[in-house]
């Protein structure tokens, strides 16, 4: 796998990215130019001429065919790739009404069905009619997440409680958007706590982790994505589920791969090299605990800085097993610490002061 690649491109996506997203993909992207010994080449343009084989880092999930960029398989791009852009979104951890009025051509039921006892109540669903029906059997049972199937770090959320607000919500969503994206209701939990689980694979090393996020606050007074703190093994599933592991740990680990099996057999079209899954465990409105996947992510998330440089220390010492790796993002002026590794510090242009960094150590 070592130098087999003609360079590392990045490939920016569809989606608006802030400027230091921008500045921690690139640092990603020397960073496995580096570990995959070839020459880091900067962003990919429209029309570039793609000699020989080269390694990708997209900013998206990939959809639909890539081989025009000589892309032939998860080896060659750091993220994954899916055949229908829903695929890449919240909307398939849920089952559509019985008689939805309308869904994306490639959809399927029998993922749902699949992974009912791994995921939370809810529906996705496609139409702003569907979207009230579906609501107002959910709220029958206690409160209700609407989530925009795009959003990322719980931006675009709101909890609903009663018909009304139901209404009120759905009457700001724009019709033409959730019928090409969709939209999640979900029931609400409280008290949850949220568990990542993921596998990465890169230059014939395969890490497997579980890990917990933290929240933030982001200078506005709303709590967002502060950055996640991972326990990686080297090897899959199976040798992360050899841990001394916590019950609920056990349990999330257990789920995503469950979720992960199914997907990957209703949706052969599905290829990854990393594969990221979060998991809320909480109390629902009755008081009883729940457990379920929340969404996916095949594509480099907020927990990529911490694989990557772990990754790193892994490919350096070939008898290392076990290793913790955290990422951290704080929305105030602060100098990250002795010892880590900085991936941000300025200013965001909508949020003020932004630091980031990654911090790697022995478990």
């Amino acid at each position: 796998m070592m130098g087999t690649y003609q360079g590392l491109l990045l490939l920016p996506g569809t989606a608006q990215h802030m400027a230091h997203e921008r500045m921690v993909q690139r640092q990603l992207g020397e960073k496995l130019a580096e570990l995959l010994d070839c020459p880091f080449l900067g962003p990919y343009q429209p029309g570039m001429q793609i000699r020989g084989r080269h390694y990708f880092l997209p900013e998206d999930t990939l959809v639909g065919d890539v081989g025009s960029l000589g892309i032939d398989g998860p080896d060659d791009f750091f993220g994954g790739q899916v055949g229908h852009a829903f695929l890449a979104t919240k909307a398939i951890s849920h089952p559509a009404l019985e008689a939805p009025r309308h869904l994306p051509a490639g959809w399927s039921e029998r993922l749902a069905w699949q992974v009912e006892s791994v995921t939370l109540q809810g529906f996705s669903v496609f139409d702003l009619e569907d979207a009230a029906e579906a609501g107002q059997r959910l709220l029958r049972e206690g409160p209700i997440r609407l989530k925009p199937v795009d959003g990322t770090g719980g931006r675009g959320q709101q909890v609903v409680r009663a018909h009304d607000e139901l209404a009120n919500a759905l009457a700001a969503f724009d019709e033409p958007r959730v019928r090409e994206q969709g939209l999640v209701l979900e029931e609400d939990l409280q008290q949850p706590s949220t568990y990542s689980v993921g596998q990465i694979q890169v230059a014939g090393v395969t890490l497997s982790y579980h890990g917990t996020q933290q929240l933030t606050d982001d200078g506005h007074g709303n709590q967002v994505y502060g950055g996640s703190r991972l326990t990686l093994v080297r090897g899959d599933y199976l040798a992360l589920m050899t841990l001394d592991l916590p019950r609920a740990v056990r349990l999330a680990v257990q789920q995503a791969r469950i979720f992960e099996l199914a997907a990957l057999e209703v949706y052969p079209s599905i290829r990854a090299s990393r594969r990221n899954y979060d998991v809320a465990q909480g109390l629902n409105a009755r008081g009883l605990s729940r457990s379920g996947v929340l969404e996916q992510s095949w594509r480099v998330g907020g927990a990529s800085a911490a694989e990557i440089f772990a990754l790193d220390a892994f490919i350096k010492d070939p008898h290392l097993q076990t290793l913790q790796a955290s990422t951290h993002e704080f929305y105030r002026d602060v100098p990250p610490p002795a010892g880590s590794i900085c991936l941000y510090q300025g200013q965001d242009s909508e949020d003020g002061p932004l630091a980031k960094y990654v911090k790697v150590g022995p478990l």
